[in-house]
């Protein structure tokens, strides 16, 4: 008897203890699976505008989190209801479930029934594979039974209710929510709520945009298992299920207007902030971006019309960029016609710039020396410089000496070039990488922008952007401020601005390049905007006449831009059949499109800057009179009349011409007449008037020459 109940006793010890291990081993086999990392679900992220105002949502899996409070307590039944009963009492397996499950699998000769609970499902979406084996179910009950262990059943129950996938690439109960009716969770319908928790077992078959009569079966089929729950009255159900399925679809569908921006968002994202992509997509943050919303479309619109190329060039490609002058933001990029997602950005390549480059290669730098002014007078002359290298002009027209403004204006080569070889290379070449330009090339060629490399779009504007801002220059930027899906905000754009030329030289620069567009070659188009730029045009050596790359750079008090247009590789069958002007007229049209504050908007000339007159006109004089009067400064008198401009700047240099020789005898200023006193009446000479450019230093052209007639009195 007693070896019998030591037996036993023995058999039950043996038997707590084998329990104990087994215990122990779904307790240590289930901590070693279950980790805080594997809970971390993928989560959309949000690029919003400065207002605020949702642009568009970057994501692997549409997913945004909502806590266990927003769900309305209904809606948690819904699901309670009709994918685990008894939910709040088991301890992540329902015994009674897995019984029933195993019953019909052995009936069935396979496994047909998960009998899963809300915590096992959780359990493997979160941490296994899909295959249904034993091996993976023993696995899937370890760690819901930690799972269990760990954390609350409110817990549980909201991290399932955001992970679980209820179709079209919606993850998580919020996502969709707004995917299948237009709001938030939090303003579910008992009926809405019951039609979500009816699609986990089967999201496509059971979706109401692809079969409404099957979703609304599923869903009153799941308000019928609420009523026998006690979760809603019989009278309820009812009149829930009498309601059709009223589906308000909100497509998440992705802007091609937007491709250009997103994918310059998520490179900087990982550049300035180092976080891939990949992190990026999953990592549910908000990132606020400067993008103009309408602006950003227009461009993308526009430069999609063939209307602005030239004709035969409908194939070409384009790029344009534009940023907030003040601040440096993007506000729009198009990185070509018909832009790929992570294919080849045209607004990040380099190109030959042409004249677009010689404000920052030439004449800024010349008018940071202090010697040059915008009216100095500069070498316009075939000339041939080391290495035999000799410029020409358009159409091969020179006029011996041009000013600095009239050579901007009309983007003549021979006065640039002149100029850069005259201040040096060694005084361009720093200044430039001041500008963000930093260039291999030595030669006097970058005076007309003919580079080894060339530049980008994104570069030139960021650069112009000096001229815009009182000579400072500021990094440009596509994230303003960048959140965790928690709220906190772990970086910001930099605003730092880095003085690159003095703010007389911006000023001197933007008063020129206003020029370019009012009567130069930038005149092209019309703008509802103060403008200042640039044109460039490179030729393509293998075909006469031919364009490779054609630009507009330029400005309004309010944002700075650049417009390229060309093909990516130039051919003797690929080239452009105009110049500048088409980017110039794009240019313009996009500047039009700005909202009516960005654009009604003049140029400020800072206070401690000189301004910058209107080149001098110099008249051309052809009525000069000579009049012999009695009186005046001596017995008699020769009065000179011509007509004359008001211009203090303007000299007349007053000439008394005697037989084949001129003696200038008086100069007066902003006047259009002259006494010549003591004049003997027999004598033979006559007078002329010569305009003078007190500026430059040029003598226009010389009047008519006038004989002196008598007559009495004085005008």
């Amino acid at each position: 008897m007693k070896k019998k109940l030591v037996f036993g006793i023995s058999a039950l010890l043996a038997m707590v203890l084998l329990a104990l291990i087994i215990y122990l081993i779904i307790i240590l086999a289930g901590q070693y699976v279950v980790n805080d990392q594997s809970l971390v679900m993928k989560t959309t992220t949000s690029l919003v505008d400065q207002e605020g105002h949702l642009l568009t949502q970057l994501f692997i899996e549409n997913r945004e989190l909502v806590s266990i409070e927003e769900i309305p307590e209904q809606v948690q039944q819904a699901f309670i209801a009709i994918e685990d009963t008894r939910f709040r009492e088991h301890l992540g397996i329902d015994f009674r479930s897995i019984g029933r499950a195993l019953y019909r699998d052995i009936l069935a000769g396979a496994k047909v029934e998960g009998g899963s609970t809300i915590t096992q499902q959780l359990a493997k979406n979160a941490f296994l594979s899909n295959d249904k084996t034993w091996l993976r179910k023993t696995k899937e009950v370890l760690i819901a039974m930690n799972l269990e262990r760990q954390y609350s059943k409110d817990e549980i129950l909201e991290m399932y209710l955001n992970r679980i996938y209820f179709g079209h690439g919606a993850y998580g109960i919020q996502a969709a929510s707004k995917l299948y009716f237009n709001k938030p969770v939090t303003e579910l319908t008992v009926d809405e709520g019951a039609l979500l928790a009816g699609l986990p077992k089967a999201p496509n078959s059971y979706s109401p945009l692809v079969d409404p009569e099957r979703s609304k079966q599923r869903r009153d089929l799941v308000l019928t298992v609420m009523e026998r729950q006690g979760y809603i009255s019989a009278e309820e159900a009812v009149r829930l299920q009498g309601r059709t399925v009223a589906v308000d679809h909100n497509s998440i569908s992705e802007n091609e207007a937007y491709l250009t921006y997103i994918d310059m968002v998520l490179n900087e994202a990982e550049e300035r902030y180092q976080l891939t992509n990949e992190e990026v997509l999953e990592g549910g943050y908000t990132i606020v971006v400067p993008m103009n919303r309408h602006v950003q479309e227009a461009v993308y619109q526009k430069i999609r019309e063939d209307r602005f190329f030239p004709e035969g060039n409908e194939d070409a490609e384009a790029a344009f960029v534009l940023l907030d002058a003040e601040t440096g933001g993007v506000l729009a990029v198009q990185g070509g016609r018909e832009y790929v997602r992570k294919g080849l950005n045209r607004v990040n390549v380099k190109r030959q710039p042409g004249s677009a480059l010689k404000p920052l290669s030439v004449f800024a730098p010349a008018l940071e020396t202090g010697i040059y002014h915008p009216y100095s007078l500069l070498k316009d002359e075939l000339l041939e410089y080391e290495g035999g290298y000799t410029p020409r002009n358009y159409q091969n027209e020179y006029a011996g000496n041009r000013t600095m403004y009239e050579s901007l204006t009309h983007s003549v080569n021979a006065p640039a070039v002149w100029l850069l070889n005259e201040i040096g290379i060694e005084q361009a070449l720093p200044l430039l990488k001041q500008f963000g330009l930093e260039l291999p090339d030595r030669g006097l060629a970058i005076a007309l922008g003919g580079l080894q490399e060339g530049v980008t779009p994104l570069d030139l504007a960021a650069a112009y952007r000096v001229f815009a801002e009182e000579g400072k220059r500021v990094e440009p930027y596509f994230i303003q401020a960048i959140y965790d899906r928690n709220g906190h905000q772990i970086g910001e754009a930099p605003v730092e601005e880095e003085a690159v030329v003095s703010p007389q030289t911006a000023w001197y620069m933007t008063r020129m390049l206003e020029s370019v567009v009012k009567e130069g070659t930038g005149t092209n188009g019309t703008v509802n905007s103060p403008l200042a730029g640039k044109t460039g045009t490179t030729t393509y050596p293998d075909v006469e006449g031919a364009t490779m790359d054609a630009w507009f750079v330029g400005y309004t008090p309010t944002v700075v831009g650049a417009a390229w247009m060309g093909y990516d590789v130039t051919s003797t069958d690929h080239y452009l059949h105009g110049g500048s002007s088409y980017p110039t007229v794009l240019f313009k049209e996009i500047i039009n499109e700005l909202p009516g504050e960005m654009r009604d908007v003049a140029f400020e000339k800072p206070m401690e800057v000189q301004e910058l007159d209107p080149p001098v006109d110099l008249p051309v004089i052809n009525d000069l009179e000579a009049t012999m009067a009695m009186g005046g400064r001596g017995m008699m008198s020769v009065q000179l009349l011509w007509s004359a401009l008001a211009d203090e700047r303007i000299y007349y240099q007053i000439y008394e011409v005697d037989g084949g020789e001129r003696t200038r005898i008086a100069t007066v200023v902003n006047e259009n007449h002259y006494f010549v006193g003591s004049l003997n009446p027999f004598s033979k000479k006559r007078y002329q008037v010569v305009p003078y450019d007190s500026t430059t230093e040029q003598s226009g052209q010389p009047s008519n020459v006038a004989d002196v007639h008598f007559r009495f009195g004085f005008h």
